[in-house]
């Protein structure tokens, strides 16, 4: 994985046919508190399908490390099957495209989050009783687990759960009673974050849109059935199935009559490998994610709020920075990396590190994280490739990003040169780059979407950067230029970093409140992550890696260039 933990995982291999290769595979995501050892009957059943079929133990479960029941946080297992499938892809030779999830329970949740925040282009997706909402029985029992999670920072909780709640067959119970690789416990802050991922994934569904099948039990005793169907409802996809399994408990694939549930599933993944692929061109036919609009309420709490913060407001330096250059601006920016409360009187620094600790503003500072870890790859990757290492970034601000990590790897010979529209950030850059002793630097004027501007860069570029741009643009004809401007100055096998925002929870507030750096309403245009990455792909760029936040309100990418878009 990508902090070094190895996973367990098992592969069931269909019988060779004759001067045959199976080329399609399904991955498989156990049941919460459980492992891959409990769904070989499916996988053998698949595997007579003539699938390849792969499952892992999640990390925390059966034979794979770490506390039982316990991960960083619930995004930290769905990065991990990001790097579990591209693990199966490199290791045994298989396409992407050639793939097939399945995930039951909360495994389920794992695989739909790893479709939507992450938009890989897999043949199909298959939730079985997906464990959108728990049924936890306890009056205010989130509101009670947020604060056991704030007092005691590793807390767990036992699951309720009987093996007669999961299935009829006694066998199956007995087995489930006995297997010493399940583990009831459960950790809150997983559990919390089962729950919100959820929230975020039913809100947002239509951003999906892989064929989709989803099976559910009328009879489940775990999990909610009208949240399968709320999610099911507005599920983006246009080849997607809802079916009821009747008389079924939660664990449908030991249920007594699961032959059904595996013939399903069968028929499912036949018609969907039989099915074309979703072209690049379909995926652009997006509609742009609108900001809702505001009743009259609250409006009246917009109009306060601005008021606020453009006169008490001022005294943070965040906020006053906002007001004069652009709350979305490179120097407002810098003042988020920074994360120092500064203002006038400690009433503007109080102010000012509320300001800072609002949801998009710890986003973003995440992804200047995660943008510096997938720089930090590029550079290497271009510099073992005994490459030179020069990089452009067509709306860098300061660039604080480029340049703290240029000043951590003083072994590797590294050029930049960054471009802003703005003066004033790009002098902030300058600055910056001279305190920290950098001299292959340059800061200069450039528009990120005039194609003879990028086109004048030198030296051309075998890294080019895109950062925090093109979320603030509607139309997808303006970026695409840009990206076919930034394919044709990056040098042959060249890479693009670039960011995405799929979503941000304060959209209404942001557009009402605060205003950009050309004095107009803030305005953001959220794409789903398969918009952008297909707008990348369009442009002539292969997408290799990605990092996101806990929340997946602000991704990175890295891709490579294609000899032809």
């Amino acid at each position: 994985m990508h902090d070094g933990t190895e996973l367990f995982y098992r592969v069931w291999e269909p019988a060779p046919a004759v001067g045959a290769v199976a080329t399609k595979a399904a991955v498989l995501f156990h049941r919460g508190h459980e492992h891959s050892g409990r769904v070989g009957e499916l996988a053998r059943t698949l595997t007579r399908e003539g699938l390849r079929v792969f499952a892992w133990d999640q990390r925390g479960h059966g034979r794979s490390p770490g506390k039982r029941g316990y991960a960083n946080s619930f995004g930290a297992i769905v990065k991990d099957a990001d790097h579990f499938v591209r693990h199966i892809c490199k290791q045994h030779e298989v396409e992407i495209r050639d793939v097939a999830v399945i995930g039951h329970s909360v495994g389920a949740v794992v695989a739909a989050a790893w479709v939507h925040d992450y938009a890989p282009p897999i043949r199909s997706l298959v939730l079985v009783t997906p464990a959108f909402r728990i049924k936890l029985y306890v009056p205010f029992a989130i509101p009670g687990l947020r604060l056991l999670a704030r007092l005691t920072k590793s807390a767990f909780i036992k699951s309720y759960v009987r093996s007669s709640m999961l299935t009829h067959d006694a066998e199956q119970a007995a087995a489930y009673d006995s297997d010493s690789l399940i583990s009831r416990n459960i950790s809150v802050n997983v559990l919390l974050g089962v729950h919100d991922t959820s929230t975020r994934l039913i809100a947002d569904a239509a951003a999906i849109r892989t064929p989709t099948l989803l099976l559910s039990a009328d009879s489940d005793w775990v999990v909610s059935v009208p949240a399968q169907r709320r999610f099911f409802d507005r599920l983006g996809s246009s080849v997607k199935r809802m079916e009821t399994l009747s008389g079924f408990r939660h664990a449908a694939l030991h249920e007594t009559g699961r032959q059904q549930v595996f013939d399903r599933i069968s028929r499912f993944l036949a018609e969907a490998f039989d099915r074309p692929l979703l072209r690049e061109s379909d995926a652009l036919s997006h509609a742009p994610a609108r900001t809702p609009p505001s009743g009259p309420i609250a409006r009246l709490g917009f109009a306060i709020a601005r008021t606020s913060l453009s006169t008490v407001g001022r005294l943070s330096q965040g906020i006053s920075l906002g007001w004069l250059s652009g709350f979305d601006s490179g120097r407002s920016l810098d003042h988020i990396y920074r994360n120092r409360a500064e203002g006038i009187t400690a009433l503007g620094r109080l102010l000012d590190r509320l300001y800072l600790d609002t949801p998009g503003w710890v986003g973003i500072r995440n992804r200047k994280r995660n943008m510096e870890v997938l720089l930090e790859r590029a550079i290497r990757q271009t510099h073992s490739a005994r490459q030179d290492v020069q990089i452009l970034d067509v709306a860098a601000g300061p660039g604080r990003y480029v340049l703290d990590t240029m000043s951590r790897l003083p072994d590797v010979p590294i050029w930049a040169v960054l471009r802003d529209r703005d003066e004033k950030g790009l002098a902030d850059g300058r600055a910056i780059a001279a305190k920290l002793g950098l001299t292959h630097v340059r800061h200069e004027v450039g528009d990120a979407f005039d194609s003879n501007s990028i086109a004048s860069a030198q030296p051309r570029p075998t890294i080019g950067i895109v950062s925090g741009l093109y979320e603030l643009f509607d139309d997808n004809a303006l970026i695409l230029r840009s990206l076919r401007a930034l394919h044709s100055i990056i040098k042959p096998d060249g890479l693009l970093l670039y960011t995405n925002q799929p979503w941000h929870p304060q959209l209404a507030f942001i557009a009402n409140v605060l205003t950009n750096r050309d004095g107009k309403p803030w305005i953001m245009r959220c794409r789903s992550q398969e918009e952008m990455d297909s707008l990348v792909a369009f442009a002539g760029f292969d997408k290799v890696a990605m990092e996101t936040d806990e929340q997946a309100i602000f991704t990175v990418s890295l891709a490579r260039k294609r000899s032809v878009a």
